[in-house]
């Protein structure tokens, strides 16, 4: 008994450890409702299945343990198929597919990252690859420049 007792808090502690070891990627409609909840700027990455640029982002920047924390600490990250036609989801009494929803966000490049304000009234765009500290410098100055009051 004493080793199952051992076994499930190294898993436990092993399951806690694996939470940060990614980015908490969700669906559009689950950023939204979390953001209802606990209102949190959205980082919405749009992309494509063959944009080389998406994949190297996904492989080199995403997995950057410095990225990790600081998109999971500070935003509700999504990711969104600019050419998905199929899966709709209800926004703001309207409903979209991640395709109609790319360009109502006017993306016409990929990678291309929107920044959503917590109201989701105001979005800011960061396009193009970024390795982790260009990305984490580039998304900050975003941020200051298009959400912070100016005085």
């Amino acid at each position: 008994m004493k080793y199952l007792s051992l076994f499930f808090i190294a898993f436990s502690l092993s399951f806690a450890a694996n939470a940060q070891d990614q980015i908490n990627w969700l669906k559009f409609e689950e950023a939204i409702a979390a953001n209802a909840k606990s209102p949190k700027m959205l980082l919405v990455d749009v992309y494509t299945d063959w944009c080389g640029w998406c994949k190297k982002m996904d492989k080199d920047t995403f997995t950057d343990p410095k990225v990790i924390a600081y998109i999971n600490s500070n935003f509700y990250p999504v990711k969104m198929n600019a050419e998905d036609t199929k899966r709709t989801f209800e926004f703001m009494g309207k409903e979209y597919t991640e395709a109609q929803m790319a360009a109502t966000m006017r993306v016409r490049s990929y990678p291309n990252f929107v920044v959503i304000e917590p109201k989701l009234q105001n979005i800011a765009q960061l396009p193009g690859y970024r390795g982790p500290d260009a990305f984490l410098a580039g998304l900050n100055e975003l941020i200051e420049k298009a959400f912070k009051a100016k005085p």
